[in-house]
C-alpha cells in the first residue's frame, strides 16, 4: 500500500548520495511530497515535486505505477536511482514512459564570477526593465503559460517569498523572460529560466540568469541548475557553471 510520509527522516536514509535539491525540498518539508511503501520503515520511496518524481531504495512496481496518480497530473518526469528501478518504470509504463536524458551540472558554491554576472546584468539592452520578481510579478507569471513554471509550484506568493527568488525582463510592462526558482529548499533554490518565444536568440535569458545567481549569492543561497537539454548546458557554462554528466530519465504522459 502506497502511503505519505509525513516523518520524511523516515525515507531520507534511501535518497541518501542523491544531489538532487528537489528531494531536499521534499525531505525538509519546505514543498513537495515524500511518499513510500509504508510510512514507519520504508524500503522504497518517491519523492515527488512538480513535474519531477524521484523514486529510491528497493524497486517497487507499485510505487512506479502509482506515481502519476498523486496528485492528478498529465506528465510527469520520473528519474529512476538506478537502473533496476529503470526497469520497473518500462514495465509499468511502457510506450507511456519515453526514456530521455537530463545533464546533470556540478554543484560548485565557489565557481561564479560575480563581475562577469554583474556587467552581464548592465548590459540589459535599452527599451527594457529588469526586475526582481514581487508579488504583481508573480500573479501575472502565474496568468502567463509560457512563464508559469517560474511561479507554478509556490501555492502564494509568502511562500514565494520565503523559499524562492527571481529576476524578470519586461518590455513595454510585460514579461518577455525570466529566471525564478522553481523549487526552494533551505539554503537555495532550484533555477528555472524561460523567455518568450518571439524574444529568444536576444541574450535576454542570460542576463535574467545572471541577475539570479547575483541575487542568490548575496542572500548566501545557492542557485542549482539542472538541464533539460544542451542549450541549457551552454547558458550553465556561460553562467559559470561546469557539466557533469548526462542521465536517464522518462517522459510520463497520459
Amino acid at each position: 500500500m502506497i502511503c505519505e510520509i509525513s516523518r520524511t527522516e523516515k525515507a531520507a536514509p534511501l535518497f541518501a548520495g542523491w544531489e538532487e535539491t528537489m528531494i531536499a525540498s521534499c525531505l525538509q518539508g519546505v514543498m513537495g511530497k515524500i511518499y513510500g511503501n509504508c510510512e514507519e520503515n520504508p524500503v522504497s520511496a518517491m519523492a515527488l515535486l512538480g513535474d519531477f518524481c524521484f523514486l529510491a531504495g528497493e524497486p517497487d512496481r507499485e510505487l512506479a505505477a502509482k506515481a502519476p496518480e498523486q496528485d492528478g497530473r498529465n506528465f510527469l518526469i520520473m528519474v529512476p536511482q538506478n537502473g533496476r528501478w529503470a526497469e520497473v518504470i518500462e514495465d509499468c509504463h511502457g510506450q507511456r514512459a519515453r526514456k530521455t536524458v537530463r545533464y546533470a551540472i556540478r554543484k560548485e558554491p565557489d565557481v561564479f564570477r560575480r563581475e562577469e554576472l554583474q556587467a552581464a546584468v548592465e548590459g540589459l539592452p535599452e527599451g527594457y526593465v529588469l526586475k526582481r520578481m514581487d508579488e504583481t510579478l508573480f500573479r501575472r507569471c502565474k496568468e502567463i503559460p509560457w512563464c508559469r513554471d517560474l511561479v507554478s509550484q509556490y501555492r502564494d506568493y509568502a511562500q514565494y517569498e520565503a523559499h524562492g527568488l527571481g529576476a524578470v525582463i519586461l518590455r513595454a510592462g510585460e514579461p518577455v523572460s525570466g529566471a525564478s526558482s522553481y523549487s526552494g529548499y533551505l539554503g537555495g533554490i532550484e533555477i528555472e529560466i524561460d523567455t518568450r518565444e518571439d524574444y529568444r536568440r536576444r541574450g535576454l535569458a542570460y542576463i535574467c540568469g545572471a541577475k539570479l545567481i547575483l541575487d542568490c549569492l548575496e542572500r548566501g543561497w545557492y542557485p542549482s541548475w539542472d538541464a533539460q537539454n544542451l542549450w541549457s548546458v551552454a547558458l550553465a557554462e556561460k553562467l559559470g557553471y561546469h557539466f557533469s554528466h548526462a542521465y536517464d530519465v522518462y517522459e510520463w504522459s497520459a
